[in-house]
């Protein structure tokens, strides 16, 4: 089976996207080739590393990118995961499909506990979300950490 090609876009890809990203490259395994990217890219939001390596998945050396270095390539969906990346999100050549799953900005949540508890609540709706993503494409999601 062809790995399917994901890109995850959010507005700074510093939380949601990242979350993704690193959810596919988890759970999606050899079956998916996924990278995320922002409209006005940032930084990796520490709290976002923090809550992932909860779920078993480090995102400490990842970078946030702009959008445009993936334009030319090929992309078979195009997922956003936050309103604002939706709307500003612009058309892929080829066949992508568009998908959108929408969680409130972190950041824009006051106090690092409630950030965290959001966080955590996103990340739990983005693993289920992730698993029946590669199961009705007909992958089989990889084995995840026993302490979930």
């Amino acid at each position: 089976m062809q790995p399917i090609r994901v890109l995850v876009l959010c507005t700074g890809n510093s939380a949601r996207s990242q979350m993704a990203e690193g959810f596919f490259r988890q759970i999606g395994g050899e079956q998916v080739r996924v990278d995320s990217a922002g409209t006005a890219p940032s930084r990796v939001h520490p709290l976002a590393i923090q809550v992932m390596q909860e779920f078993g998945v480090d995102l400490a050396q990842h970078t946030s990118k702009h959008l445009n270095q993936f334009l030319g390539e090929p992309i078979d969906v195009v997922l956003t995961v936050c309103d604002a990346a939706n709307a500003a999100c612009p058309m892929f050549p080829g066949r992508a499909e568009r998908l959108h799953w929408s969680y409130p900005d972190p950041g824009a949540v006051v106090g690092e506990a409630a950030q965290l508890e959001l966080l955590r609540e996103i990340g739990r709706d983005m693993q289920a979300r992730v698993r029946a993503f590669i199961t009705e494409r007909g992958g089989v999601p990889q084995e995840l950490d026993p302490n979930e």
